[in-house]
Parts: C-alpha cells; structure tokens; sequence
C-alpha cells in the first residue's frame, strides 16, 4: 500500500512539474495557461484543500487520543490545537489568495 502510494505521488509530482514548466507560453511574461493543464492554479487550490483537510484530521484525531489518555492535559492540549489548526488553514488560505493575484487570461 505504501509502494502504491509513493508511486502515485510521485506520479503526480511528475504532472504537476511538468505543468509548471509548460505554464509559460512564448513571449508571454509569467503565463498561467497552457496547452497542457490550463488551469494549474484551480489545481492547486485543490491539492492545498485536500491537504490541508488531512492535515487538520490527523491533527484532530491526535488531540482527541491525547486527551483520552491525560485528561488532566485536555486544556493544553486543546490550545495547540487549535494553533495548529490555524496554521494548517493559514497555508490552504494563502494557496486560495494566489489564485485572484496569478494573472488571469
């Protein structure tokens, strides 16, 4: 499963990088479309949410077997939470603003 996986991520990586170079047409300064993906920046709103949702999962799930095991540390453990929810949907906002700044043609 986790040979499958890395290969699928590599898989898209490869797509991805490829995209990124075959973004900048001839002549144009910075373009975002492309013959072969033209819309890379929906894309990686996209790939920013996905991750983001499972980083805010994993870091809820972590919390709630945090604090079944020390509920004294339930409070604390609640506050980094929350920070790190916060931060994890500071970067899928920041994907998200790069859409309306990224040239549109």
């Amino acid at each position: 499963m986790i040979k499958a996986r890395l290969i699928f991520f590599s898989a898209l990586v490869m797509l991805v990088g490829t995209a990124v170079a075959l973004a900048q047409g001839e002549g144009t300064s910075g373009g975002s479309t492309s013959w072969f993906f033209p819309n890379l920046h929906i894309f990686a709103v996209a790939i920013a949410a996905f991750g983001g949702a499972l980083g805010d999962g994993r870091a809820i799930a972590a919390a709630c077997e945090g604090a079944a095991r020390n509920p004294a540390a339930g409070g604390r453990i609640f506050t980094m939470l929350l920070l790190g929810l916060a931060l994890i949907e500071t970067l899928v906002l920041f994907t998200f603003l790069t859409l309306f700044i990224s040239p549109a043609k």
